[in-house]
């Protein structure tokens, strides 16, 4: 039997999120991503609440190569975070892997002053 690429993703996507969870003192950095857009989260997994959130649909998000527009993404969602109080956090690639978009949007949160 073979999966699909979303149940393999799903598959994957369970197996990080058995071992990466956010709590208010070290929340989780989640990262979706489409076809077009690339979407992240900073969430409080204890309480069930979003903190902060940024994608490339928001104003302000200069729009390149999916890349630099990820990159972007990463930057305005750890300046978002900074404002909050948040220096430190766990990083969910949501299943993708570590490279392309997904690596570029953490090397902006990285360069931008978050910790993980």
């Amino acid at each position: 039997m073979s999966l699909t690429k979303s149940e393999r993703r799903q598959r994957i996507k369970f197996r990080i999120r058995k071992i990466v969870s956010g709590t208010a003192a070290q929340p989780r950095l989640s990262v979706f991503r489409s076809n077009k857009e690339i979407y992240a989260q900073i969430i409080d997994d204890v309480n069930g609440t979003t903190i902060v959130a940024a994608s490339s649909r928001d104003k302000g998000v200069e729009q390149g190569t999916s890349v630099e527009t990820a990159k972007a993404v990463g930057k305005l969602v750890a300046e978002k975070a900074l404002k909050a109080g948040i220096s430190t956090i766990s990083f969910d690639r949501g299943g993708y892997l570590y490279h392309g978009r997904v690596k570029s949007l953490a090397e902006g949160a990285r360069e931008a002053g978050l910790k993980f």
